[in-house]
């Protein structure tokens, strides 16, 4: 029952594949910021609705949609499906014909250009398509599968709740609680290879705010107030090298992203605002890089007289997989990307709060190649000769390939069926 059911699951991606890449498509021209996913969740909603599913549990944390389909079979296991939806504040220049030209001219700290630069609309797409799927074979599954489209993966606007946490703390998947929650990510990997590491397979992150206060006064009399800039750069400096106070073995990296003045041109300002990320490969080394850094903007700010408050917020754990499940999950995986497509990745810094699923109630995160790339000897990615080229994750330059999202479709489709009958457990 279960490989003919394997071949009816493939055969239904293959069937609702180009409505996949239609969807896909649809979201990248149309991304939205995270909290404010409006009509991307409205677009999940009317399809699931169109499914006939059991529920379709709509503004969950903001935007947040959860579909649950009941078995036909009864069955007492339950899989979290989870894809995010939010887009990034960054410009689209990955070069195809449904570019975003997206502004959102309103949204905190913008105006900003939007686009899907870390292959979110992939990810709500492909799990669309695996909802179709499911849904058309309901009275064969044993168990209940939940449709999980979480917002605000990036992180929510700092003064707001939202993400995975704030699905959880609504009480978003208490009836029916999975017994195993799965997702994956797309990457800059060969198009169809699975990714999986044992162990953490994305680090832990903290934001990073400090504020530095000094005293407003004209650029032309800096001597009659106290300039916050010039502390500013030294913390920036000196948080270049705190990497030599952390065991080198560890890999952490600390980063500011954007420097926020108060001023003008011809006005030394009051305070001048630091914002960055903390990644930590060691969960546990994330306590003393706070402690570190705090330390750090506090004397340093001192020592141009000004002052540092630091700030640590939206903290999300690290995303780690047990070989437990991952023993159970290779076969699986194998059977959706073929052999030899499977492969074990290095280790990265990235995060991804569905962490706060896999943390409490079990299961797996992986990754999903979809870009020009060949695998080198050490395992590593390198550009395909003639192909569009390697880009990460946040690049404006990011792309995936769309004759790849059926593969995501499959494997959640897989997994799904494989848990609920009982072959995708851990032991």
């Amino acid at each position: 029952m279960n490989a003919s059911m394997h071949d009816e699951l493939d055969r239904r991606a293959a069937a609702v594949a180009d409505q996949v890449v239609t969807w896909r498509r649809h979201l990248h021209a149309h991304p939205e910021l995270s909290n404010r996913e409006r009509e991307t969740a409205a677009l999940i909603a009317e399809h699931l609705r169109g499914l006939h599913l059991d529920e379709v549990r709509t503004g969950i944390a903001g935007h947040g949609v959860v579909g649950v389909l009941r078995g036909g079979q009864g069955g007492e296991r339950v899989v979290a499906l989870r894809a995010d939806i939010d887009a990034l504040p960054v410009p689209d220049e990955c070069g195809v014909d449904f570019a975003s030209h997206v502004v959102d001219e309103d949204y905190p700290g913008g105006p900003f250009p939007v686009s899907h630069a870390c292959g979110h609309d992939c990810h709500t797409a492909m799990l669309l398509g695996a909802a179709t799927v499911l849904a058309e074979v309901r009275e064969s599954l044993p168990g209940t599968v939940l449709f999980v489209f979480q917002p605000a993966e990036e992180g929510p606007p700092v003064d707001e709740a939202g993400g995975a946490r704030e699905m959880l703390a609504q009480g978003a998947l208490d009836d029916p609680e999975p017994s195993m929650a799965f997702g994956f990510h797309v990457t800059p990997y060969p198009k169809g290879y699975i990714g999986y590491r044992v162990g953490n397979q994305f680090g832990a992150s903290t934001l990073i705010k400090i504020t530095i206060t000094g005293g407003q006064v004209h650029g032309s009399t800096p001597w009659m107030g106290i300039d916050p800039m010039p502390a500013a750069g030294a913390i920036l400096t000196g948080i270049g090298q705190l990497y030599r106070q952390i065991n080198a073995f560890d890999p952490v990296t600390i980063s500011i992203g954007h420097v926020q003045d108060v001023g003008r041109f011809n006005i030394i300002g009051r305070t001048v605002t630091l914002w960055g990320t903390i990644r930590c490969a060691v969960e546990d080394d994330m306590s003393d890089v706070q402690r570190r850094v705090d330390t750090l903007a506090g004397h340093t700010a001192q020592a141009y007289n000004c002052t540092a408050v630091t700030e640590f917020l939206q903290d999300v754990p690290a995303v780690h997989n047990e070989q437990s499940w991952m023993d159970a999950a290779l076969p699986t995986f194998e059977r959706v990307a073929g052999a030899g497509h499977v492969v074990e990745t290095s280790a990265t810094l990235g995060y991804d709060d569905v962490s706060e699923f896999v943390n409490k109630y079990g299961g797996l995160y992986v990754t999903l190649g979809v870009q020009d790339a060949d695998l080198t000897p050490t395992g590593l990615p390198s550009p395909t000769p003639g192909g569009r080229g390697l880009f990460m994750n946040h690049n404006p330059h990011f792309y995936a390939d769309d004759d790849t999202l059926v593969t995501g479709v499959r494997l959640h489709a897989h997994v799904a069926w494989d848990h609920l009958t009982g072959t995708l457990l851990p032991h």
